[in-house]
């Protein structure tokens, strides 16, 4: 960390977006080392404002796929986790500042039958509920804002900020507000408020250009439907054009990004601009009847490039999305993502303290801060 702090905010305090399992989590909620990480952070000017909440258990060097979902939100054991984080934070978030906890769409989609899917949606919608009744409370009683950032991700519950929305206005609220209401005496009006300053979305680029989503059509969007946007998560990913032509070449290009760690949904796009959604790599690959007009993979790739040999990079998306943000703000925290360094190819690893920092100054330059 001093060689980051060194070279990506040598003369301010930096801000640190924290991933702790829940192993680690049940570690630093002691008061001691709670204290202690507290000492650290003061020690290197750096704090805490933001965690990543969507990985329950290991995350590196296991194979982890759509176990990243495991628990999900069907289950007690993410909505103790959760409030866990939240417990944290509300301990390290600067004075004056707000604290957010990104977390995943309810559950991986492909988990469930057309049948069970909506009561895991329901009983994923109802726990969070319970997280937003706890940050309501740490609100109460410590006056810190903190908020729950929902990520869509690719084969989630919620893919999509159109699903997200519309999970929002349909699902959400309607569960959410009478809970709260009687819980805490409030009216309609009010109770809505809470929802909508405790639960936010978490815009990950990354997943939004899988997607194909228009930028500034989906934050104009919830901008209209007065809903916040957490933060920012910032990462890239894979994308080519493809023909009849070049098909076998891209293919194989894709192909040399075929790891067995983490999931790599691929989105293709038709001429006719309809999608097809494949849940891994492999699955994409062995697809010899798809020949669509461009391939998006969900494969976090270095910032600092934007061609990978036949394949580019989805960085122009972030370059779009800092613009609006540069504009006209609609979040305060903006985090860096990146995370594939284990498994990237070989000439594309440098030592982890050098890629970090290249990652995170190519964002302050952007952004002129």
């Amino acid at each position: 960390f001093p060689f980051i702090k060194k070279q990506v905010s040598p003369n301010a305090p930096m801000g640190i977006g924290l991933r702790l399992s829940n192993e680690a989590s049940l570690s630093l909620v002691n008061a001691e080392n709670l204290a202690e990480f507290k000492s650290w952070l003061k020690e290197n000017d750096a704090y805490v404002f933001t965690m990543n909440g969507f990985p329950y258990g290991n995350f590196h060097k296991t194979r982890v796929k759509d176990h990243v979902h495991s628990p999900d939100w069907t289950t007690d054991e993410r909505i103790a986790y959760t409030n866990r984080l939240f417990d944290i934070l509300a301990c390290l978030v600067p004075q004056g500042m707000e604290g957010g906890v990104s977390t995943n769409p309810i559950s991986y989609r492909r988990w469930f039958t057309a049948e069970s899917f909506p009561s895991a949606k329901k009983m994923g919608t109802e726990n969070m509920i319970q997280v937003i009744q706890h940050l309501i409370m740490l609100h109460h009683s410590t006056g810190i804002i903190l908020h729950l950032d929902v990520e869509p991700e690719p084969d989630g519950v919620m893919e999509t900020g159109v699903e997200f929305i519309e999970w929002f206005n349909n699902d959400l609220l309607p569960t959410g507000i009478p809970l709260i209401m009687e819980k805490w005496n409030v009216s309609t009006e009010e109770a809505e408020k809470l929802i909508k300053q405790h639960w936010r979305l978490c815009y990950d680029v990354c997943h939004f250009a899988i997607g194909y989503e228009p930028h500034q059509q989906m934050i104009d969007q919830l901008h209209a439907q007065q809903i916040q946007v957490g933060k920012i998560q910032i990462s890239a990913a894979l994308k080519a054009k493809m023909d009849e032509k070049n098909r076998m070449d891209v293919t194989k290009a894709f192909g040399k990004f075929n790891e067995p760690v983490y999931l790599h949904q691929v989105v293709a796009k038709k001429s006719d601009g309809s999608l097809i959604r494949y849940p891994d790599l492999p699955e994409a690959l062995n697809d010899e009847k798809n020949i669509a007009g461009e391939w998006r993979a969900h494969f976090h790739v270095p910032l600092f490039v934007d061609k990978f040999g036949l394949l580019d990079s989805t960085r122009n998306e972030i370059v779009d999305v800092l613009s609006i943000q540069k504009k006209n703000p609609f979040t305060k925290h903006v985090e860096v993502e990146t995370y594939t360094w284990e498994v990237l190819a070989d000439e594309l690893k440098l030592p982890i303290g050098q890629s970090i920092s290249r990652e995170l100054k190519w964002v302050k330059q952007f952004l002129d801060c």
